[in-house]
């Protein structure tokens, strides 16, 4: 007698496990192993690198943003450039001149108090506000020096010390009025777009 054909499911070892339906999955899920963990990790990175590179590369892409309207400085900004300038120019001659030959104070080191003047000259010939704004404050140590000079010494020290004060003045002025014209152009400009 002949044995019937055994089922398909019946040709697997009877001590092997069967595997489970879809509607016998356990409704909780199956915790990951922790080399498992660290590949899920590391792979969520890899994916937030690449995200970050493409939005990078689309960024390099995009047009660049239009000009804005201000591209040179208007007459007044120039005047009052050109003004500042100037008179500190100006005031660093004289501060050499006075220490050097004309009448200086021991040895002539005092000459050494032109040498800060030399540090705001390249910003005010590029227009750079911060450079005006601390400019006018600098500008009142010589201001007091040549205040003091000229109330305390006769002659021609007298007369080199009222010009230090008198091109100080103008120095602060001249920074003054460029931080505020360039302040309301910046206003005009935000309230136009």
């Amino acid at each position: 007698m002949s044995q019937p054909p055994l089922p398909s499911n019946a040709t697997q070892s009877a001590n092997a496990p069967s595997a489970p339906s879809p509607t016998e999955l356990p409704a909780t899920p199956i915790p990951l192993s922790p080399t498992e963990q660290r590949r899920a990790a590391r792979a969520a990175k890899a994916a937030a690198r690449a995200a970050k590179a493409a939005a990078r590369a689309a960024a390099r892409e995009a047009p660049p943003p239009p000009p804005t309207g201000r591209t040179q400085a208007s007459p007044q900004e120039a005047l009052s450039r050109n003004l500042a300038l100037g008179a500190l120019m100006a005031l660093f001659v004289l501060c050499l001149a006075w220490e050097l030959w004309l009448a200086p104070t021991g040895r002539g080191s005092l000459a050494i108090k032109a040498l800060p003047l030399l540090l705001p000259m390249a910003g005010l010939w590029r227009y750079r506000l911060y450079t005006f704004r601390w400019l006018s404050l600098m500008v009142w140590l010589y201001f007091a020096e040549g205040a003091v000079r000229a109330t305390s010494e006769s002659g021609l020290a007298m007369w080199l010390a009222t010009a230090e004060v008198l091109l100080s003045v103008l120095i602060f002025v001249a920074c003054a009025l460029q931080v505020r014209q360039r302040l309301a152009a910046a206003k005009a400009e935000r309230g136009e777009a």
